[in-house]
């Protein structure tokens, strides 16, 4: 049996991740590994992905390999240099960052592409992952992390579907949600805009499974 490492940053990235895997992959083995404080200690730092950090990424995964995962999703999408180091420490794993199949996904659809994120370093690094043939544009959907961490997962909601909207208003063809933990707002940004919607989890599963199989 496939033993999955999901390696989180966020808490609320969990839930999102693992309801996508019982829907599409239910057999695989999953183990969750959880640092909240990696993305607190990145927005307030000031200090970027620095050695620090890619040194405690390194530890998560070698952690994850050493109890014989057979690959890594990380689940945090601030985090890509991070990321890409530890791929090349464990490359004979697959090791995908968290909107890596995301991306390819919003790129075989072509169109303009409006990306939102609800934790703004995402939106520092994550637009250089797209191809350059993309047409992008960029959101952040202002008070949407605030308002999931107090709960308010309605509010979070609203403020993904108000920054769809801009998007759309910008020409945007297609919806793409950085976050994990975005992921609960797609139903609502497909009904109030009737676009295709991309999100992290979906299409992180489907690459995993198809490398995997």
């Amino acid at each position: 049996m496939t033993r999955l490492a999901l390696i989180h940053a966020l808490a609320h990235s969990v839930d999102p991740i693992n309801a996508a895997l019982v829907q599409a992959w239910p057999e695989v083995l999953r183990m969750n590994l959880l640092d909240d404080s990696l993305s607190a200690d990145l927005a307030r730092s000031g200090r970027g992905l620095d050695d620090a950090m890619h040194a405690r990424f390194a530890v998560l995964a070698d952690y994850a390999v050493a109890t014989g995962a057979q690959a890594i999703l990380f689940t945090c999408s601030a985090f890509g240099p991070c990321i890409e180091a530890v791929a090349r420490r464990h490359a004979g794993l697959p090791v995908l960052k968290p909107n890596e199949a995301m991306v390819q996904d919003a790129a075989d659809l072509g169109g303009r592409v409006g990306l939102i994120a609800s934790f703004a370093p995402t939106l520092a690094s994550m637009p250089e992952e797209f191809p350059a043939s993309v047409d992008l544009r960029c959101a952040l959907a202002t008070g949407a992390m605030d308002a999931l961490n107090r709960g308010d997962g309605a509010a979070h909601d609203r403020a993904v579907v108000a920054a769809a909207q801009d998007l759309a208003a910008a020409g945007c063809s297609v919806i793409a949600l950085a976050q994990f933990s975005m992921a609960r707002a797609a139903p609502a940004v497909r009904d109030a805009l009737g676009l295709p919607v991309l999100t992290t989890p979906e299409s992180a599963v489907r690459a995993l499974r198809a490398r995997l199989a």
